[in-house]
């Protein structure tokens, strides 16, 4: 999962924090900080912290698998 905030809409209102404190945190009275990929056990915290937040700035995104790249033969 990969979480991107957009920190020119965030507000401060810090709700993420309190729903997911180890992805989210506030560095002084209104910095936002967060891990943009936390441990899949906080899903349902990051889900609830996304939903409430009132200026809705936080998006979660499923991080993707790496395509394997197929060997080409050339004879």
């Amino acid at each position: 999962m990969r979480i991107v905030v957009d920190l020119v809409r965030c507000q401060g209102y810090a709700q993420c924090c309190f729903l997911a404190p180890k992805a989210f945190k506030l560095a002084g009275e209104e910095a936002l900080v967060y891990h943009p990929n936390p441990d899949d056990a906080q899903r349902q915290q990051v889900l609830r912290a996304v939903a409430a937040c009132p200026v809705q700035a936080i998006r979660m995104d499923r991080l993707e698998e790496p395509e394997l790249a197929h060997e080409t033969g050339s004879v």
